[in-house]
């Protein structure tokens, strides 16, 4: 069976029922508001708009032009003209009627914008840095200046007030100067090319364009709301800005973590983040609207505190982007669609001057981001492709226009154009942006930049969000909180400490133990110095107040993707571990990290730095282990030796020797490669036909090793099993132990002794 879009996406039961809709709309019509209307309007413009996006992303547009298209196809460009006692009567002109399904769409406006936000990576600006802030301000002023031009050229008649052509030019020179940095991010990632250096420069000087654009916006609203260029009013919105954005991003970022970490730890409720995210995006559009700018700054800026959060899930972003890009995405651009007439462009003056707005705008944002890369000091090439990308305005024109019209800066007639243009600027974006760049050859720094970042995103430690460490009041838990300050440090993540050996009773006796552990992992995350946000660690204190396990699977529910332990005993008879160690485990079903300090640092459990073995065999979770080792050797400046052992047990050793070597060697250059993206020293070596344990501890006997880490898999058991070797290393060992483990229990038969 032969695919079919209009049947897969639904348009065809679409306009089945359109009929239907029409016709129960008209008898039912009253003086007053429809419910039935408005949940009609809702279904046709979800339904024609998202089976429209579907198509366009079948042949490589973005799906934001379906959704306007849907609003075309249903409004008087089309609907309306063939049809138009259907059109009238479905989207019925009565303010009452048209109050209901443009207050959803004003609320859109506000998560489209705190989407927007969210996708904007402040870290990628800081990183291409004045290169991008150049492009991005000549990307801007060649466009504004042509839309200021063009604007107070317009004829009168095109104008709503002709009085506030001034305001009206400004408008028109921010609408012909931003970009739409959603529509450029979609093609560079489906390019591969979102981490390739001009892909970066995009997407950044995108971001830059879209935050002067609606800083403007909001100072246009403040204009046009006092009819009148008062300068006592523009100050006064310019500094209520700036003062908004410095407390924004500087207090607001830390309010908006800790309230989001508050929320996702205490609340109980369904989606207590999401909540949490809505409130706070809420109430920024509304101190915005109260220092006079509009809302949608207030709403962008949440959107960029909330991506910021480092402890943001991939399932709570989902979730928020799918109820935005389901319902009020098409909601939204439909309703712009229906605003837009394009049946006036039958006036040839209005089709010419259509015609000469695409021209002025394109001609001029290609211009000056070419022009923008070529002083940024990019070659001709790359500013081609940096021209291309900015000439898409997509869902950011819609909403400028959008707001333009509602405060009357714009008529009907320059809506429809600017939506226009848009439409045909976004349209031809992809094409010539993917032809750009298919064009652009890698050079050798940013492919090995780019391998590393390869093999960071297959990674454990690069893809951690949120450790969590379990401690009592031991010497082994003041290791066990540097070496989780470690971690934590390399990247910023925030950590909580769980004090597992008291209860809430015996909390104030045992407050100064809780504070050092706190203090501890402070300390070990601000020696890391490789990262430049490394050492800010947030840290949190908790104490159990129930039973081992059950505080353990309460914290354990809230999204902690590693479990640091350390408690004073580990080990218990009979190969097994202490009881509360699998206690733990089994409330736990992530990665597991036990450590045990040994040796020097029972002295000395904040110690200096670490010399580190860890035994590999070439296992992913050998491999993991290595991983932890190498993160930890670079953050607390140490050293790292790393071993193989080949067994007779081993095929290539049966065979001989010889040919077996190949495989080891193979297995301690990944390490060795390994370390070097890390710039990490390491020592390898190579040991044949002795046991794996007895290897082991020989290595840590005859070198100056203090700390031992393998990476371990858990085996199925009914108690908690690593197998053999890391049970004999945990045991026999004169050094400390860190055991990685996997997140799921393996077969005994399918794990290694």
């Amino acid at each position: 069976m032969q695919w079919s879009p209009l049947r897969s996406v639904g348009l065809v039961p679409a306009a089945l029922v359109l009929t239907t809709l029409a016709a129960s709309a008209e008898a039912g019509k009253s003086a007053g508001p429809s419910e039935f209307l408005l949940v009609a309007q809702i279904v046709l413009l979800i339904a024609v708009g998202r089976g429209l996006g579907e198509i366009m992303q079948r042949i490589g547009q973005p799906s934001v032009i379906g959704e306007l298209l849907a609003g075309i196809l249903l409004g008087p460009s089309l609907l309306g003209w063939l049809w138009p006692e259907a059109q009238h009567a479905i989207f019925p002109k009565t303010p009452e009627q048209k109050a209901m399904i443009d207050g959803i769409a004003q609320f859109g406006i506000l998560l489209l914008l705190l989407l927007t936000g969210m996708e904007t990576d402040l870290k990628l600006v800081r990183k291409v840095g004045k290169a991008a802030i150049a492009i991005s301000i000549a990307g801007i002023l060649v466009p504004f200046a042509c839309g200021f031009v063009l604007g107070e050229f317009l004829p009168d008649a095109l104008l709503p007030n002709p009085q506030q052509r001034l305001v009206a030019s400004l408008f028109m020179g921010t609408a012909l100067s931003i970009s739409s940095v959603k529509i450029v991010a979609v093609v560079v990632r489906e390019m591969n090319f979102m981490r390739r250096d001009v892909g970066q420069i995009i997407v950044a000087t995108a971001v830059i364009d879209d935050t002067i654009g609606w800083i403007i916006i909001a100072v246009i609203f403040s204009l046009a709301s006092h009819n009148t260029l008062d300068l006592g009013s523009v100050a006064k919105a310019v500094l209520g800005t700036a003062v908004f954005l410095a407390v924004s991003f500087t207090i607001g970022r830390r309010l908006v973590f800790q309230l989001i970490r508050w929320a996702n730890d205490n609340l109980v409720s369904s989606a207590p983040v999401i909540t949490v995210i809505l409130l706070l995006m809420g109430t920024m559009a509304l101190i915005t609207h109260l220092i006079g700018v509009h809302t949608v700054l207030g709403a962008f800026v949440a959107g960029i505190l909330v991506g910021e959060s480092p402890i943001l899930t991939r399932q709570i972003d989902e979730r928020l982007r799918g109820l935005i890009s389901s319902f009020f995405m098409p909601v939204f651009f439909g309703l712009a669609g229906l605003a837009a007439d394009l049946s006036v462009l039958r006036d040839p003056n209005l089709l010419m001057l259509t015609g000469l707005l695409v021209v002025i705008a394109s001609v001029g944002k290609f211009g000056g981001a070419f022009v923008g890369g070529t002083v940024g000091g990019l070659n001709t090439r790359e500013s081609l492709a940096l021209a291309s990308g900015m000439n898409a305005r997509g869902s950011t024109e819609v909403i400028i226009a959008t707001i333009g019209l509602s405060i009357g800066v714009l008529s009907q007639n320059l809506f429809t154009m600017i939506v226009t243009m848009a439409i045909v600027t976004t349209m031809a974006m992809p094409p010539m942006l993917r032809a750009a760049l298919a064009r652009l050859p890698m050079n050798k720094a940013e492919e090995e930049r780019l391998e590393r970042e390869e093999f960071e995103k297959r990674g454990f430690v690069a893809n951690l969000e949120r450790p969590l460490l379990a401690v009592d009041e031991s010497i082994n838990a003041t290791f066990a909180a540097h070496v989780a300050g470690l971690i934590a440090g390399m990247r910023g993540l925030p950590i909580t400490v769980l004090h597992v050996g008291k209860r809430a009773a015996q909390q104030d006796r045992g407050r100064d133990e809780e504070e050092s552990h706190e203090a501890v992992v402070k300390r070990a995350a601000e020696t890391v110095a490789s990262d430049p946000e490394a050492g800010n660690v947030d840290v949190t204190t908790r104490v159990r107040r129930s039973d081992l396990g059950e505080a353990v699977g309460d914290e354990a529910k809230k999204g902690f993707d590693l479990l640091v332990v350390g408690i004073d005993k580990v080990i218990a008879t009979k190969d097994r571990f202490d009881r509360k160690i699998e206690d733990i485990a089994a409330e736990f079903e992530g990665p597991l990290a036990i450590v045990v300090a040994k040796g020097r640092h029972l002295k000395q459990p904040v110690p200096d730095g670490l010399k580190i073995l860890v035994p590999v065999s070439g296992s992913a979770v050998s491999k993991r282990g290595a991983e932890v080792a190498v993160a930890l050797a670079q953050a607390g400046s140490g050293s790292l030796r790393v071993i193989y052992v080949a067994t007779t047990r081993d095929k290539g050793a049966q065979r001989g020797v010889s040919r077996g070597l190949s495989q080891e060697t193979g297995i301690l250059k990944d390490a060795s490669d390994l370390a070097a993206r890390y710039d990490v020293d390491i020592t390898t070596t190579l040991r044949v036909n002795r046991s794996p344990e007895a290897a082991i501890l020989r290595e840590i006997d005859t070198t100056d090793v203090d700390l031992v880490v393998i990476g371990v898999d858990r085996i199925q058991a009914d108690h908690l099993s690593f197998g053999g070797v890391a049970d004999a290393v945990l045991r026999q060992s004169k050094v400390s132990v860190l055991l990685v483990s996997n997140g799921e229990a393996r077969p005994a038969s399918a794990a290694k002794a």
